[in-house]
């Protein structure tokens, strides 16, 4: 949503970016010489998109560190590499094996175990045109053609309900067949936030289900086997920390994540034919953008101790956010980072693209804290500011502002070249990015003259997709954690949760008379009320049970 701009003129728009933009200085120029090599480097083809866990990551690192160095700017904790693990999805093993009366099934386009299968073995035989016999059921994915070019058909959703299903009714296992060449076939979800059923599970192309299946003619029924391993994937990412201390009681936090989506290896690539293609995807606005300003803010207020005396000053630099924020969800929580310590957080993320007609930036989290209101009279006549609240977003500052902590997120806009590999060096704009650069300047500048902590101001949660319930309990998930029930990330004030007690770090096990065993069967669990009604919700706490009654609440 566009808000007009502030227009009374304060101290604060003194030094605003239209000054930068009107005159460069020698220093102005060398700034955006550095930016443009740093940008460069690292969309290079050779850090091959800095995906999470990999060389091309690794580089990136040392790079980010030497350019801390090179700025005189010291390690935090006397260390500037943060490793975290984390889980990242489900994957097909090896060793898992799909057989049809003796043929072993090629995995890419024939068949697939579905990710929330089980790891277990089964065999049995089927009878072509029958489904409810044996132990092994053959269940059709679609009921007609216009099912089969449904864009919109969830079939992961249909076949986990129908596994369930059918585990009651005593099947053994299933297999999935597509019968009219769907145009939106299934592929593996290694994401899928389906839980684990007991039975195994797969999906039959219409390619191995014609050839296979409808061809046979064993009268006396088809040998199936499914030995089928699904193993968690587990994957390493580096954040960086360098800090300056002031000895201040608080510090300031600035950072952006300098991952990227590598060769599209985890599905999260906009580029169509990207299996054939194998083409890097640069990320130079996503993220070497954030990641050059944030190295640029850095040397300003090491170069700027007048300015800069009242608060320390910590620059992160985070992996695993292309994957779902890891990274910066890892350094809050390993490094104890909270309210009482930390003044503000900004986050800048895709900053490369500011439109020279429109002047379109936006300004995310000002809703945070009511220290914000003067900072967009700042932007001067440079930005035309679209202003957003709510301090929950698509980029880390969100994990921040769970924990207490007043946050900004600064942001050119999505373009055509997002997420593909066209997203180049080249089609930065590096002046609007040194523009977006002073302006941050400016912002960091203003608040240590303050040398007041910001309040912290609880915001709205922006939707973030269609959900089938109508009642929520105030929490936001982590989405990382996948040992068992909804581990909470943060609880909003004055919701259900926070009402019943629910803390952060509690994990959900039961709502209800449902039992909680992950995202899935808790969003089934939200699904049995309407405003009003009151349960009960356990939870795990250090190891122990604890049950609350909890009022439910409309979304």
């Amino acid at each position: 949503m566009i808000i007009r701009v502030f227009t009374t003129v304060s101290l604060l728009t003194l030094l605003s970016a239209g000054h930068f933009a009107q005159a460069q200085s020698k220093a102005d120029r060398k700034m955006l010489m550095q930016v443009k090599n740093d940008i460069t480097y690292l969309a290079s083809e050779e850090l091959e998109g800095r995906r999470t866990g990999t060389r091309g990551e690794g580089i990136a690192a040392e790079y980010i560190i030497k350019r801390y160095m090179a700025e005189g700017i010291r390690s935090y904790k006397r260390e500037y590499l943060y490793p975290f693990h984390f889980v990242y999805g489900k994957e097909i093993s090896g060793a898992t094996v799909i057989r049809i009366n003796g043929t072993l099934m090629h995995m890419e386009d024939e068949a697939f175990p579905l990710p929330f299968s089980p790891t277990k073995h089964v065999n049995g035989d089927i009878v072509p045109g029958v489904t409810e016999q044996g132990n092994i059921w053959m269940v059709p994915l679609f009921k007609d053609q216009d099912q089969a070019n449904d864009a919109h058909f969830e079939s992961e959703k249909y076949m986990y309900d129908q596994t369930k299903e059918l585990e009651k009714q005593g099947a053994t296992g299933v297999i999935f067949y597509d019968s009219y060449g769907g145009k939106w076939a299934p592929a593996y979800n290694k994401q899928s936030i389906y839980e684990t059923v007991g039975i195994p599970v797969a999906y039959l192309s219409n390619k191995a289900y014609q050839k296979y299946i409808a061809g046979a003619n064993n009268k006396g029924g088809i040998p199936i086997d499914l030995n089928i391993t699904i193993n968690r994937t587990e994957r390493t990412g580096n954040n960086i920390a360098a800090f300056i201390d002031n000895g201040a009681k608080y510090t300031v936090i600035i950072g952006a994540h300098y991952d990227h989506l590598g060769y599209g290896e985890d599905g999260n690539s906009l580029m169509s034919n990207v299996k054939k293609e194998h083409l890097v995807h640069h990320g130079a606005d996503d993220n070497a953008s954030g990641t050059a300003a944030v190295l640029q803010v850095a040397a300003w207020v090491k170069q700027h101790p007048k300015k800069t005396s009242h608060f320390n000053y910590m620059f992160l630099n985070f992996s695993g956010e292309e994957l779902g924020l890891f990274g910066s969800k890892a350094f809050v929580k390993d490094q104890g980072i909270d309210s009482a310590h930390v003044a503000y957080m900004i986050n800048l993320d895709m900053v490369g693209r500011l439109n020279d007609s429109t002047h379109a930036l936006e300004l995310g989290g000002v809703g945070t804290s009511p220290s914000w209101a003067e900072v967009p009279g700042m932007a001067g006549s440079d930005f035309k500011l679209s202003l957003d609240s709510s301090g929950i977003g698509p980029s880390d500052h969100s994990s921040f502002y769970s924990v207490g902590i007043p946050v900004l997120f600064l942001f050119t806009g999505q373009h055509k070249d997002y997420h593909k590999p066209s997203d180049i060096a080249e089609r930065i704009n590096y002046a609007g990015e040194g523009q977006i650069i002073k302006f941050v300047d400016e912002i960091v500048a203003a608040m240590d003259k303050e040398k007041v902590k910001p309040r912290y101001l609880v915001t709205k949660q922006k939707s973030t997709g269609k959900t089938s319930f109508r009642v929520t309990l105030g929490i936001m998930p982590d989405y990382s954690y996948q040992d068992g029930g909804v581990r909470v990330d943060g609880v909003s004030d004055d919701r259900p949760a926070a009402r019943a007690g629910i803390k952060q770090g509690d994990i959900i096990i039961q709502l209800g008379d449902i039992k909680v065993n992950g995202m899935q069967s808790y969003m089934e669990a939200l699904g049995k009320f309407a405003p009003g009604d009151k349960t009960k919700v356990t939870v795990k706490r250090d190891g122990k049970e604890v049950t609350m009654p909890v009022e439910m609440a409309g979304k």
